[in-house]
């Protein structure tokens, strides 16, 4: 192993600099020579194209910023096996060899490391440093922590336009279908109602809690002040299990459907019951807010911030991680351990799991749910009776992923 390719696909996050760097830093202890394959997939596959490939020696990786969310490296979203060149393989392995290129680290969430899994079929060598913001594969993956700390800081400064105009706001995030970056977000920013795939949404019990807690909230302020705050993951089920999409939005290259909407269905779904409720009209009065045909219900609105809880700076504990996943992922090509995905290194242990287990959905466990049920939050559902069993634990305990 003297050549190795740093490769990043998907969707951008924080975190994945850190993979490049620490993949690169480590290459460079051990004598590798680390390269970028820019532009995800579709770089890999146009190598025999490319005239040259950046060398991360130790002076060019010092112009990294691994605090930095997004990828110094690249990405696209291509699905390789769906290209329709016949010699696609025998091309990549010829880019490769082109530039002397032993084996790949491929910083990826389930689409891209279901490309790695068949690249490593081919014969391709390859590791896999899980990346995705969605947090929904077996390992921890670069990118949760900061998404969902920019989700929490989001929910909390809407807060400040939310009580100033009285109004009930949705924030819309991604996730598809598993909620963890909404649910760990939402309870981080003390949101109100958290919305997830894994629990169908019962959008009445939902009205019954919003109108309890807003109304209430107002009621008890010394200035007639209040908000109530939901936040609803992009995959977000119809009561008969069907998505809540813009067919208008088309597919994506691995041919998922292009989720939009939730936020906006929820806003009018409250809507709805707010002009039918009968006791509305006398709790706007109370509460001093009631202007006959220019203010008789409190306005609910959505907010989608959509690539915002991507970008911008990565969180200390992704940088981290991401260092330590693409340096691991260096020390198992050096080793000949190839085919697998990093789960974390834990003391002088690397940690490694077969990538085609590690890329199966993860979903939100709903006994975590039970568990803020019980502190108040709704999830759009009877609140389920949390039964707690009791543990003691003996000696040292492997850091929680």
């Amino acid at each position: 192993m003297k050549k190795i390719g740093i490769l990043t696909s998907g969707g951008d996050c924080g975190g994945l600099n850190g993979v490049v760097k620490g993949a690169a830093q480590m290459a460079n202890s051990l004598g590798i020579e680390p390269y970028v394959i820019p532009n995800g997939y579709a770089g890999l596959y146009n190598l025999l194209d490319i005239d040259k490939l950046t060398l991360l020696s130790p002076e060019r990786v010092d112009q990294i910023n691994a605090n930095m969310a997004g990828s110094e490296a690249g990405h696209s979203r291509v699905k390789v096996k769906k290209i329709e060149d016949p010699n696609k393989y025998a091309r990549i392995k010829s880019g490769m060899q082109k530039f002397g290129i032993d084996g790949l680290v491929i910083s990826g969430g389930d689409d891209s490391g279901s490309v790695m899994v068949d690249l490593y079929e081919q014969g391709i060598k390859c590791v896999h440093a899980p990346k995705t913001m969605d947090l929904d594969l077996q390992t921890y993956s670069v990118g949760a922590d900061s998404t969902i700390n920019r989700i929490a800081q989001f929910v909390d400064e809407l807060k400040t336009t939310a009580v100033t105009h009285n109004r009930v706001l949705v924030l819309e995030v991604f996730g598809r279908y598993a909620g963890h970056t909404a649910f760990r977000g939402g309870v981080a920013s003390d949101a109100d109602a958290i919305l997830i795939p894994e629990v169908p949404t019962d959008f009445d019990i939902l009205y019954k809690h919003m109108k309890q807690h807003y109304f209430g909230r107002i009621l008890r302020s010394d200035v007639l002040a209040g908000a109530y705050m939901i936040v609803v993951a992009e995959g977000l089920k119809n009561a008969d299990g069907s998505d809540i999409v813009d067919e208008s939005a088309g597919i994506d290259s691995f041919g998922h459907k292009k989720l939009a909407g939730a936020g906006k269905y929820v806003s009018q779904e409250l809507t709805k019951r707010l002009k039918a409720d009968p006791e509305i009209k006398g709790l706007m009065k109370k509460t001093k807010m009631y202007v006959e045909k220019m203010n008789e219900i409190p306005e609910v609105r959505s907010v989608v911030p959509g690539h915002l809880v991507r970008c911008g700076h990565s969180s200390a504990y992704d940088v981290c991680f991401g260092k330590e996943a693409g340096s691991a992922a260096v020390m198992l090509l050096k080793q000949g351990i190839v085919g697998v995905t990093i789960v974390g290194i834990d003391g002088d242990k690397v940690r490694y799991m077969e990538s085609k287990k590690a890329i199966e959905q993860r979903h939100v466990d709903l006994n975590q749910v039970m568990l803020y049920e019980q502190m108040g939050i709704c999830f759009g559902r009877p609140v389920a009776k949390y039964a707690p069993q009791f543990e003691k634990v003996e000696g040292r305990i492997a850091r929680h992923l």
